[in-house]
């Protein structure tokens, strides 16, 4: 895909296919090509939830899913602030193509967990630090 207008119907074209279901969208942004994948990914056609639910193929709480959905997959490139324990925050976000949490408390990065596994580490990690 070359251009945003080639994106944006494709995109278009996968929503409508797979209707609100979650796991129908993260399969057929499966069988895209890499680079396709990569850029609706990382686009404003995408909120972050649905990059979210690609990566990890988990249903967060619904306070953190609607955080997700109201922001951009774009956004992840900066990363976005998915959930808060007392001064800590979890920030997700996509590096070099892969998914990323850290744990910080605004100023330092406690923890920081990468790849399709990060989502179930960091819950491990929370519940053994928290």
């Amino acid at each position: 895909m070359s251009t945003y207008a080639e994106l944006a119907d494709l995109a278009e074209e996968l929503f409508e296919a797979s209707g609100d279901d979650d796991e129908r969208l993260a399969e057929r942004l499966d069988a895209l090509d890499a680079e396709t994948r990569e850029a609706l990914l990382a686009s404003d056609l995408l909120n972050a939830y649905q990059a979210f639910y690609y990566y990890f193929r988990e249903t967060p709480d619904e306070l953190t899913m609607e955080r997700m959905q109201l922001h951009a997959a774009s956004d992840l490139a900066r990363g976005v602030i998915i959930d808060e324990f007392d001064i800590y925050e979890v920030v997700f976000g996509v590096k070099d193509a892969k998914p990323v949490l850290i744990l910080t408390d605004g100023e330092n990065a406690l923890a920081r967990f990468e790849g399709e596994g990060a989502y179930a580490e960091m819950a491990r990690y929370l519940d053994e630090a928290l």
